[in-house]
């Protein structure tokens, strides 16, 4: 069988650092971009060689400000590509430059070593060695092709049980031993490429997140091989395994008795199946089962490559994710959550109510259990004042904050909020008036206890209340204090629930228009 690698996968909590280093750093190719198979809220980006060729890539599933995961045992826990020997002095001058931390050189099994860390904290390791065929060398604009990247040279994977991690990856994947330390057993494939299964034993476990690596790919001929390599592990009863046509490769899927996930993948049919070989990674696919989902391509992150215009990224007190249309109109609409919601739910909901307004979606800072929300709740109707108040403080700071530095105009920004994300809203306009000047509250009640008496002439408010709605018992009391502000308020019940949908984007649209918005 063909052995080796076929593909590295990790986690990325900033998909535009992430690019800049594996593309702007290190200059590998971007070969293709799509959305996850598992979750089509995740981009999955993939690196490589200038045809995308198994044995170079890597790849990182974007869980865009994802909680960090952890490195431990049961997981592999470095990168290594495989550059010329001479060209150490090269990448050690680039990321003194590119201000990259970088350790090294040193000497490990006779090959010089460079130790990088990329934005999320992976360690990748540059090694300088002639041991790996070079299909489809790939030079980039300041990189030339005498020092690039040339493919994968491994990975290390850390275990508790290194023997029989060791022996499960030469039973099923084409490895020999080949070298040892004290606590490294290096295991070699017919392509060149190693696996370092370290002796992790008395480390802590890893914890899957952001900054870690997923899994390693080894390449199989094709399916009938991975077929095959199934049955063997289901005799042996090695433990679950899955098998899924990936459309650029099918794939399978087993844990080695370390824990770590393994995956063996198909050498074709390869990336070219959907884009020409010329212009590989230049357009975003998404998985067959969710490909006329255009809501998907709105909760994907979107970035620029090196060199393009970009919009600026701003250290901001809320997590927010931006979705710019290819063709945008002068709205933005800035999108607040309901309870357990996050800064991409109400993405599609905007794109829908205008597909050419660009978006802002906020995610609350309160937390409960685990679910985010925009400030803590005592019951099912009654609200921790102090919180909602400090929140709303904040809130408007942010609110200042996005103006300046992503220079959005208030008189053409409309804030929409949904149930929780409503009431906040509506508390930042009572305590904080003249920071919204546009606002559409969706299932909100009177949230805010004690309200001030609020001058809000100027701003123009649009609520919108469910009939068949429970909470709509409590929101007469928001109506009364909201129509006693000077504002220009309108307050529409329709003939839905709690949920929303295409009964509000029916009564928004022309509210927008005949408010000149």
């Amino acid at each position: 069988m063909t052995s080796g690698i076929h593909h590295i996968t990790a986690i990325a909590r900033k998909v535009q650092a992430n690019v800049d280093f594996y593309l702007g750093f290190l200059g590998l190719h971007l070969v293709k971009r799509t959305g996850g198979f598992e979750d089509a809220n995740q981009l999955h980006l993939f690196y490589g060689d200038a045809s995308g060729s198994p044995g170079s890539l890597v790849s990182f599933l974007v869980w865009e400000e994802g909680s960090p995961g952890r490195v431990g045992h049961g997981q592999p826990s470095e990168i290594a590509f495989a550059v010329p020997p001479e060209s150490m002095g090269f990448w050690l001058t680039r990321a003194l430059q590119f201000n990259v931390e970088a350790s090294g050189p040193a000497q490990e099994f006779g090959e010089p070593v460079l130790r990088l860390k990329d934005p999320d904290g992976v360690i990748v390791k540059l090694v300088g060695t002639n041991a790996l065929a070079e299909p489809a060398p790939w030079a980039s604009s300041d990189i030339p092709e005498t020092h690039s990247i040339r493919r994968l040279r491994g990975a290390t994977v850390l275990t508790e049980k290194p023997k029989d991690t060791a022996h499960f990856l030469q039973s099923h994947f084409g490895y020999r031993e080949t070298a040892a330390t004290e606590t490294i057993r290096r295991l070699t494939s017919s392509s060149g490429d190693v696996i370092d299964v370290r002796d992790a034993a008395g480390f802590w476990s890893a914890a899957p997140g952001t900054g870690t690596i997923d899994h390693v790919a080894f390449r199989a001929t094709d399916e009938a091989t991975v077929l095959a390599v199934r049955a063997d592990l289901e005799q042996e009863h090695a433990g679950a395994t899955n098998a899924h046509d990936r459309k650029y490769f099918f794939s399978l899927y087993v844990r080695e008795p370390g824990g770590s996930l393994c995956e063996l993948a198909t050498d074709g049919p390869g990336f070219a199946v959907d884009e020409p070989a010329d212009v590989l990674g230049s357009r975003l696919f998404l998985p067959p089962h969710v490909a006329e989902d255009t809501a998907a391509l709105v909760r994907l992150p979107q970035f620029a490559l090196p060199g393009e215009p970009r919009m600026p990224q701003r250290d901001l007190p809320f997590v927010h994710r931006f979705y710019h249309p290819a063709k945008p109109n002068d709205r933005t609409f800035v999108l607040l959550h309901g309870s357990g919601g996050n800064e991409i739910d109400m993405l599609p909901f905007g794109h829908q109510l205008d597909p050419h307004a660009t978006l802002l979606g906020v995610r609350g800072r309160s937390t409960e259990e685990g679910f985010p929300r925009w400030f803590r709740r005592l019951s099912m109707t009654t609200f921790d004042q102090e919180d909602m108040r400090s929140e709303a403080e904040a809130f408007a700071a942010f609110i200042e904050g996005a103006r300046n530095g992503y220079g959005l105009d208030p008189a053409k920004t409309v804030f929409i909020g949904y149930s929780n994300g409503a009431n906040m809203l509506a508390a930042v306009m009572l305590l904080h008036p003249g920071v919204i000047r546009n606002a559409v509250l969706m299932r909100a009640m009177a949230a805010l206890e004690n309200a001030p008496e609020t001058d809000l002439a100027g701003t123009k408010i649009l609520m919108l209340t469910g009939k068949d709605d429970p909470y709509g018992k409590y929101a007469p009391e928001l109506k009364a204090t909201l129509g006693n502000t000077g504002a220009a308020f309108e307050a529409i019940d329709i003939d839905t629930g709690h949920g929303i949908g295409v009964e509000d984007i029916a009564a928004i649209r022309p509210w927008l228009a005949q408010n000149g918005l």
